[in-house]
């Protein structure tokens, strides 16, 4: 609950060596619970509570062992050297979650976190709904974005700790020294920020979605985002037309695409190759796959409707390093990038007029 007068609010360690916040008259607003985290409290002689240059609040014993840290309670805020964990094998996923509003730090109605199912791809909820899905990973790794106001990357890097993936995200230190932040903001926005000592306030040197085509399944099926375009708009895939041409005109498109002229399986279809894509959401990852066998396990299914491939970084967990996703029915949630993305292959009739790569020929 939020402190009616934080001025007033106290905070103490208890005689088992828990951090509490009270008010004046006594009343518990919130406590540590170290002995849930499995670190023993009952014969804790003292110690100390610390902040350090991360921004991680901790509670240590006499010893310097870490009794309870903050940056295991994430909120709505990400900070450099925090990590986020993404898969569930161990532990519990954990999420950012949005304030109410900007004077209320109560949960909110947005979160952001990793997929449940498949932690290739972190989405922004809102309540159990997704509003906004990142593109998938296609390198296990790093994926670096320069940020032309402080002239840097920014990396967001993936790493396996105790059987877990967490995500985080940094500057190249020490060249930069610039103060920053991830936060779930309460307007649904996933906003990178930075410190400006000028005017001592955060500003945002990145925000998403920042068009209303960004957001969750926009374009409808088959329709897809360009974001390469002076006005960013949906479009649908080469082969496809909308479903209801009226509400396209009008900029209505959750509708979205059908295609232009029906699959024949087996006679003549090929994949057409689409660049620059943000793939779509609902894959099917098929792992221990080379390039070859990826493409056989979208050809020989007459319901495979596209393929994208990608070999990672560096070994996924169970030393896989390649990384086959397949799509079952229609495309949803896609979008052409600016400068990144990567190609997603997609069915159609090989024999209306337009030349195609077929697969079995040869890869666009």
């Amino acid at each position: 609950m939020p402190i009616a007068d934080p001025s007033s609010a106290i905070l103490a360690f208890t005689n088992k060596f828990n951090l509490a916040l009270s008010d004046t008259n006594g009343q518990l607003l919130w406590m540590t619970n170290i002995s849930a985290t499995g670190n023993s409290s009952s014969e804790a002689t003292g110690g100390e509570a610390m902040l350090d240059n991360n921004g991680n609040f901790i509670l240590q014993s006499s010893e310097g062992i870490i009794l309870w840290q903050s940056f295991d309670y994430p909120t709505d805020t990400l900070l450099p050297g925090m990590n986020l964990r993404i898969t569930h094998r161990t532990h519990a996923l954990q999420r950012l979650i949005s304030w109410r509003n900007p004077q209320d730090p109560s949960p909110g109605n947005f979160s952001y976190g990793a997929d449940p199912d498949e932690f290739l791809q972190r989405f922004i909820w809102n309540g159990s709904t997704p509003y906004r899905r990142s593109p998938v990973w296609n390198n296990f790794l790093v994926v670096g974005q320069y940020i032309e106001s402080i002239r840097s990357t920014i990396y967001f890097t993936l790493q396996t700790i105790d059987d877990e993936v967490y995500i985080s995200f940094g500057l190249p230190a020490p060249s930069v020294s610039s103060l920053l932040l991830v936060k779930m903001d309460y307007s649904g926005k996933m906003k990178i920020r930075t410190w400006k000592s000028n005017v001592s306030k955060w500003t945002d040197l990145q925000s998403e979605p920042n068009q209303e085509c960004n957001k969750f399944g926009y374009c409808g099926p088959f329709g897809y985002c360009d974001n390469t375009q002076p006005i960013v708009t949906c479009k649908c895939f080469d082969g496809f037309e909308p479903n209801n041409k009226q509400e396209w005109t009008a900029h209505r498109f959750s509708q979205g695409c059908h295609r232009m002229e029906a699959l024949r399986c087996g006679q003549g279809d090929g994949f057409l190759n689409t660049s620059n894509m943000k793939v779509p959401d609902q894959f099917v990852f098929v792992k221990n796959r080379s390039l070859d066998e990826c493409i056989a396990e979208c050809t020989s299914n007459c319901s495979c409707t596209a393929y994208a491939y990608a070999n990672m970084s560096t070994k996924f967990m169970n030393g896989d390093e390649t990384r086959c996703l397949l799509w079952i029915g229609d495309l949803i949630d896609t979008e052409k990038l600016i400068g990144q993305g990567e190609n997603l292959y997609i069915r159609i009739n090989g024999l209306n007029g337009k030349v195609y790569c077929l697969c079995f020929l040869c890869l666009c």
